[in-house]
């Protein structure tokens, strides 16, 4: 396994962590990117790598995400967004290079990462992303998303401070990816728990709901119980009691079944 880092842009903190597969020089590999949470102030980058390792050992080249946050732009959105595209548009850029399929791009956000994914999937087509992405909607488009417990719209109750949201944007309705979902957007795999405490189930199922009402090939797995952050939801990842949750965990063989029946 070869680790690279790949700075976004000069003006920015974000990058690129990759790991890639170098087992067969010939080969080439499905790629996906993790964007993880953190409350746009931080990311675990020990739960990104488990994330990233975890999609590796399924035979995918992975990266995650590290954007920017809010205390290094203001309003931060949407430049996050703007540096997943930027980073989708590197991954076809150096798809021989990283031994990468261009055309089986996967792109997973949990909790607030999954708000900057699921508003790239509703943008990635727009010219005023690409404009400030300086990409095109083909340098970007994924093939599909996977959200784990996303923040979708402040109206589901996440954030609930004022000087929180106002940290995020100075225009809440442009962030509310339920209210922006088209029929471009790309197949969508979502889970959560019912009895998150954080980032309410309302958020998902909003989310499903709009993908479904615009024809989106959607998939939604409420999973009982659980608490906010679980990520892999195993051993790997627990990073307190009642956070390995063998049921939880079966959302990733769940997704990568999915994916494949996408072919």
């Amino acid at each position: 396994m070869q680790m690279i880092k790949h700075v976004l842009s000069e003006d920015s903190q974000a990058y690129l962590q990759g790991y890639l597969r170098r087992d067969a020089p010939e080969a080439t590999y499905p790629a996906i990117i993790i964007v993880p949470g953190g409350s746009y102030t931080h990311i675990p980058e020990q739960q990104a790598e488990d994330l990233a390792l975890a999609w590796s050992a399924k035979g995918y080249q992975a990266f995650f995400l590290r954007y920017s946050f809010v205390g290094e732009k203001q309003p931060l959105l949407p430049a996050p967004v703007v540096e997943l595209a930027q980073s989708i548009a590197a991954l076809r850029q150096h798809a021989q290079a990283w031994q990468l399929d261009p055309a089986n791009i996967v792109v997973a956000g949990f909790s607030v990462g999954g708000h900057i994914v699921a508003l790239f999937n509703d943008q990635w087509a727009s010219d005023a992303l690409n404009q400030q992405a300086h990409t095109t909607a083909q340098d970007i488009q994924p093939r599909a998303i996977i959200l784990g417990y996303p923040v979708i719209t402040p109206a589901a109750g996440f954030p609930t401070d004022p000087a929180t949201l106002a940290q995020w944007t100075d225009d809440p309705a442009t962030i509310a990816a339920d209210k922006l979902v088209t029929a471009h957007n790309v197949p969508t795999f979502i889970w959560v728990t019912a009895s998150d405490p954080l980032v309410p189930v309302q958020n998902a199922l909003a989310y499903a709901q709009a993908s479904i009402a615009h024809g989106v090939d959607t998939e939604l797995h409420v999973f009982h119980h659980g608490p906010h952050g679980l990520a892999l939801a195993n051993s790997v990842t627990a990073w307190k009691p009642g956070t390995d949750l063998p049921h939880v965990a079966h959302w990733l063989p769940l997704a990568t079944e999915w994916l494949a029946e996408l072919d």
